[in-house]
């Protein structure tokens, strides 16, 4: 039997007070990029060889919207970027892409909405500094996207990093118990949003008064119409995420033919596996036949109550369908199963796991499976996580795949709409969220510690945001030119 370690408190702080002495906070600044650093373009190409090649070009096409769709899209490119820079050699459960489209809500098993990270496919144990500087970047890029003054863009950057830092805090203080049960509930963002207000310089840098000015009456009104509409968007986002389940899916993606409900064909997006045959080299018994092997494995990694659960559904169809922006090309299905009658759907998600980014700079996972990869990596860092998580390996060599709930009232925010203020308030929630999935695997004293009390890891952190930002705009524009020069094919608008 492996012996657990159960060092003191005090131990703890000391670690974390020792790494603040052996790597200060402040080594996070002044980012530069490595001289080999290896062509992004090529890196992204060698991810394509094992995708769907129909597909490819939909990335591509996705990733080229702007720098930050690209941003997105480079999670492999940052990994080696990372694996460079300083660390405390403190780690904790990773996300691996944890930029601030990978936050959302979604339905806990008691069918209560919580905000928590909701993407998987890179997780990985590591230093938890990784997915602080990947959330951060995120933060500028998208606040340059949505036109925001430098000052403003800061300040969103600073907000998400600080508020990781005094969420650690708190966390580090709290019982074992406490800090396992933490999450961000529907109530918990109504409170917080029911606080927040356009903030009265409009986002201008007033330090040492600089730029500072009396608002009118006229200017002050627009920003409070500013201030509205970003709030009603996110309760419309709120009370729209409590209509989508697979009812709701139903009506999106179902047909009836026949008398029967069926997945209907919108290619490329949804291809129904009546007409994959060919694509995959298959006939349509043997895609049956797949089909339903697979979903016998993938029963077998649920407990047993979830195996009854499922037990009372059947298969009625499946389709590959297209998501995301970075893992497009990647393997990826819903399955519409049926309960009591057709008014009683089940859809799953099936997606392909592929070898985490970060295993090519970290030790390799533990898990011979990538699907149970991904699995056990959100259950050790979600608040709570969907009843129907599991994993199979697929009958091709080296496919692999985990299954979840396609839609249970899941929810994310449009970044691309949000003002300075609502993107900072943005920041301050995912700040938070992070730090609580980091403290549940990782040692939340110890991290507390090496943060400290006062701004220097923020500073440090947004400095080097706004490097990897000017760095990620020069990639996209080389993605781009690769897209002109005809050495990436891309299809738009898909």
């Amino acid at each position: 039997m492996t012996s657990v370690a159960h060092p003191s408190v005090a131990d703890r702080r000391a670690k974390g007070a020792d790494a603040r002495i052996a790597n200060p906070p402040v080594n996070h600044a002044g980012w530069v990029p490595a001289d080999d650093r290896p062509d992004p373009v090529a890196m992204l190409e060698e991810q394509n060889v094992a995708r769907d090649q129909d597909l490819v070009p939909v990335r591509h096409g996705r990733m080229a919207v702007s720098p930050f769709t690209f941003y997105r899209g480079a999670a492999k490119i940052m990994a080696t970027d990372l694996a460079a820079t300083p660390t405390a050699g403190l780690d904790a459960q990773l996300c691996g892409d944890a930029h601030l489209s990978n936050f959302g809500a979604f339905a806990s098993p008691e069918r209560q909405l919580l905000f928590d990270l909701n993407d998987f496919d890179e997780t990985l144990p590591g230093p938890f500094e990784y997915d602080v500087k990947r959330m951060a970047a995120s933060f500028t890029i998208a606040a340059r996207n949505n036109g925001l003054t430098p000052a403003e863009t800061r300040e969103a950057t600073v907000s998400s990093v600080r508020s990781y830092r005094q969420a650690m805090a708190e966390f580090a203080q709290m019982r074992t118990l406490d800090l396992w049960y933490s999450h961000m509930s529907e109530a918990d963002l109504r409170a917080a949003l029911g606080k927040i207000q356009a903030p009265a310089d409009g986002g201008k840098d007033t330090a040492k008064g600089k730029g500072h000015k009396h608002k009118t009456t006229k200017e002050s009104a627009a920003q409070d119409a500013v201030a509205a509409k970003a709030l009603r968007r996110t309760e419309k986002n709120i009370q729209k995420a409590h209509t989508r389940d697979s009812l709701q899916a139903l009506s999106k993606l179902g047909e009836v033919v026949g008398g029967h409900y069926r997945i209907v064909s919108q290619p490329p997006i949804v291809v129904p596996a009546r007409e994959l045959a060919a694509t995959y080299n298959l006939s349509a018994d043997d895609i049956e036949q797949v089909i339903r092997h697979q979903f016998h494995e993938y029963r077998s990694t649920l407990p047993e109550d979830r195996r009854h659960l499922l037990e009372r559904y059947e298969i009625v169809d499946v389709a590959r369908k297209v998501v995301g922006v970075g893992s497009v090309g990647t393997r990826a299905y819903i399955v519409l199963l049926q309960g009591r009658d057709e008014q009683d759907p089940l859809f799953l998600q099936v997606k392909e796991a592929t070898r985490s980014v970060l295993e090519a700079h970290l030790p390799k996972s533990r898990f011979d499976n990538p699907g149970e990869r991904v699995v056990q990596g959100q259950r050790a860092m979600q608040a709570a996580s969907d009843i129907f998580l599991g994993w199979t390996k697929g009958v091709q060599a080296d496919r692999y795949y985990y299954w979840r709930q396609l839609r249970d009232m899941k929810g994310s925010a449009i970044v691309e709409a949000m003002p300075a203020f609502a993107l900072t308030f943005y920041a301050t929630v995912c700040g938070w969220t992070l730090a609580r999935a980091h403290a549940r695997s990782g040692d939340s004293v110890a991290m507390a510690e090496y943060l400290g009390g006062d701004d220097s890891f923020e500073k440090a952190v947004t400095d080097f945001s706004e490097r990897y930002a000017d760095q990620n705009e020069k990639d996209y524009q080389q993605f781009v030119g690769a897209i002109k020069s005809g050495r990436l094919d891309a299809i738009e608008a898909v």
